[in-house]
């Protein structure tokens, strides 16, 4: 069963509406469209159709002038030679035709009203048509991000993902065990007794050495005064 009874239902109709009351608004959604398009080209159709009459009623007024004009024209010739009622039969035969005319323009201005409502629920069409198409657009991209959101709190509430995890911590642990054994290894671990001893004896060497090069350099600042301090003996030969 279709959603819309008629063409006014679809062109006043409210689609939010519409999907706000539905199950499954997707589904909903999709019927809409397609009973929309199934309309659209109905009334399209009856548009064809009714542009096809007109120009068949055109060519049938086209004649129908043209057949008056013949019968005015038979009926001036009668008068003319004096059959007036032949010119009377003309007359009569051309008020039918005329008479006609008239029918098939009165039907002619029917079918141009026709065919401007037929434009403008096209076009109301076309709108609603749009409307629902962008509806379906906005669902499909809710739907979407749902399904993401979904998926990814299920992965992370998977029992799997926080098995791994906890894999890792594990390791972490037992690294950390190994490299805390490791520094423990190396705690309280100093110079052993002779090592002490020969570092003293290497410390006494040095200061022997450097106490040596002391006085070395102290004595020979002493004697480099004294001998600046003593007169040469040029310098005694010049006083005398």
């Amino acid at each position: 069963m279709g959603i819309f009874s008629r063409l006014t239902d679809i062109v006043n109709s409210n689609i939010n509406s519409i999907l706000d009351s539905a199950e499954d608004p997707e589904k909903i959604i999709r019927m809409v469209i397609q009973e929309m398009e199934d309309t659209l080209v109905e009334v399209r159709s009856s548009a064809a159709k009714t542009i096809a009459d007109q120009k068949d009623i055109n060519r049938r007024l086209a004649k129908m002038d043209k057949a008056q004009s013949d019968w005015e024209k038979k009926a001036e010739l009668a008068i003319s030679k004096g059959r007036d009622d032949l010119a009377k039969g003309a007359l009569v035969e051309k008020a039918k035709v005329a008479d006609m005319a008239a029918h098939l323009a009165e039907e002619a201005a029917h079918l141009d009203a026709a065919l401007k409502q037929n434009e403008e629920d096209v076009v109301k069409l076309d709108a609603k048509l749009r409307e629902a198409r962008a509806k379906k657009a906005t669902l499909a991209a809710r739907h979407k991000t749902v399904s993401n959101t979904v998926r990814i709190r299920k992965n992370l509430n998977d029992n799997r993902i926080q098995d791994a995890f906890d894999r890792f911590d594990k390791v972490d642990a037992r690294l950390d065990r190994i490299e805390a054994e490791a520094e423990s290894m190396e705690i309280g671990k100093g110079q052993t007794l002779a090592e002490e001893i020969s570092s003293l004896e290497v410390d006494d060497t040095i200061e022997k050495e450097l106490e040596q090069l002391k006085a070395k350099a102290s004595g020979t600042a002493n004697d480099n005064k004294k001998a600046a301090a003593k007169p040469t003996k040029s310098k005694k030969t010049a006083a005398k």
